[in-house]
């Protein structure tokens, strides 16, 4: 490992360690820009302390990354020179992201069929952060790909992303922290000092077994309580129709990486409430943007969750029109919200985690490893699939006519 530069004191971790490779990263303007957007974007006007940014979380990933890193190495699975790629993949993670986080990446879908991740990508290979990562003799190629799970070490890739990864490892005990959400308390040292890697898969100890579930049962809370909260979505659909209404006119989902790489949630926010009235669609992003500043939040007047069996395809823009011209209002008074997350974090691959590797040591044998499916374990099974969200919402003074349409054509919610 290379010289100790500096400790940054971390309300989750303690002191963490940044060696002089990484500084240079962190010093840099485009990764600096991460402290000015929000790791959970809108749910500050829920959770009133969750004003953390994607900058304390790149740095606490880096840091369990290292860990799980050394534990590996002790095992002998990765020199030093593995250690210090996945810290600065692990680092540079979420360095693709946009303006208000995950919220912009449906702005991007919708607009440029593009991921934070190719941004991402993009931004180590063709910006000053690779220079960065070049000058510390490090493959800026290589980087990028385990960055975002893509390099040819499957288990390195599972560091990074996956159910056992310092990505989840460090949110859900961030978010947790800062929303005051009791949900997130994991064991991750259990977990982390419980790797191990079998036939180039990441493994755990099945003595840490119970440690993992819940953590996914924490995940699982932490959606349901706060990532997918109705309120706090309420405010991110807001945003999202105002950053979409708005895109013609400021040009936000840019493949420019000089002018992505400026944009941040305050910047983004002063843009919107400062659009020109000059047609209806700029006047509606506008005032939508307005009231979210200003917490004038839509109403969910409809909800209903799906698990087993999954949401069938839905059409939002076809639901809108029938909701409205039931309700007989504007389609623009209408919001659909359809919100899905796997309840069971994707591999790297982004693929759907059907099994975990599990791993024993007897004290007069061999190492035994075997695959556990993921519905031979209690609690993970009872969760297990996907947890799919529809949601209705509407002004104040369109609640109830739109919320009796909603009914009428989608059932009552029971």
């Amino acid at each position: 490992m290379a010289k100790k530069n500096l400790q940054i004191v971390d309300p989750i971790h303690g002191f963490i360690n940044v060696y002089v490779n990484e500084v240079g990263i962190i010093d840099s303007p485009i990764f600096q820009r991460l402290r000015r957007i929000r790791q959970l974007a809108g749910a500050h006007l829920v959770y009133p302390g969750a004003q953390h940014s994607r900058f304390e979380h790149s740095l606490g990933t880096m840091h369990v990354a290292g860990q799980a890193s050394s534990i590996l190495a002790e095992k002998g699975h990765l020199d030093s020179d593995k250690i210090e790629s996945l810290r600065l993949a692990a680092l540079l993670h979420d360095i693709g992201h946009g303006p208000f986080s995950h919220l912009f990446e449906e702005v991007l879908q919708k607009k440029r069929k593009i991921s934070h991740e190719k941004i991402g990508e993009n931004i180590i290979l063709k910006t000053e952060i690779g220079d960065i990562v070049s000058k510390g003799g490090f493959d800026k190629t290589f980087i990028s790909k385990l960055a975002f799970g893509h390099s040819k070490y499957q288990f390195m890739n599972e560091v990074i992303s996956g159910g056992l990864s310092a990505d989840m490892m460090d949110y859900l005990l961030r978010d947790g922290y800062f929303t005051g959400a009791e949900h997130a308390r994991i064991d991750f040292k259990r977990i982390i000092n419980s790797l191990d890697v079998h036939q180039r898969k990441l493994s755990l100890d099945k003595s840490a077994l119970r440690s993992f579930e819940s953590m996914m049962i924490s995940r699982y809370q932490m959606f349901r309580a706060v990532y997918f909260h109705k309120t706090v979505r309420a405010a991110e659909v807001m945003l999202i129709e105002s950053m979409l209404l708005a895109d013609s006119e400021l040009g936000l989902a840019t493949d420019n990486l000089e002018k992505y790489v400026q944009l941040t949630d305050e910047l983004v926010i002063s843009k919107l409430v400062s659009l020109p009235r000059t047609s209806s669609e700029l006047k509606r992003a506008r005032q939508l943007a307005l009231d979210y500043q200003e917490r004038r939040l839509l109403k969910c007047v409809y909800e209903k969750i799906f698990m087993k069996p999954r949401m069938g395809k839905v059409n939002p823009q076809e639901l809108q029109h029938d909701i409205a011209k039931k309700a007989k209002v504007s389609e623009s008074e209408v919001f659909v919200d359809i919100s899905k997350t796997p309840s069971i974090p994707l591999a790297p691959s982004k693929k759907e985690s059907k099994s975990i590797i599990l791993t024993s040591t007897r004290e007069a044998g061999p190492k035994e490893a075997y695959e556990l499916p993921m519905s031979e374990i209690p609690l993970v099974a009872a969760i297990s699939g996907f947890m799919d969200i529809l949601r209705i919402y509407a002004r104040q003074q369109f609640r109830k006519k739109v919320e009796m349409a909603a009914q009428v054509i989608l059932g009552e919610n029971r």
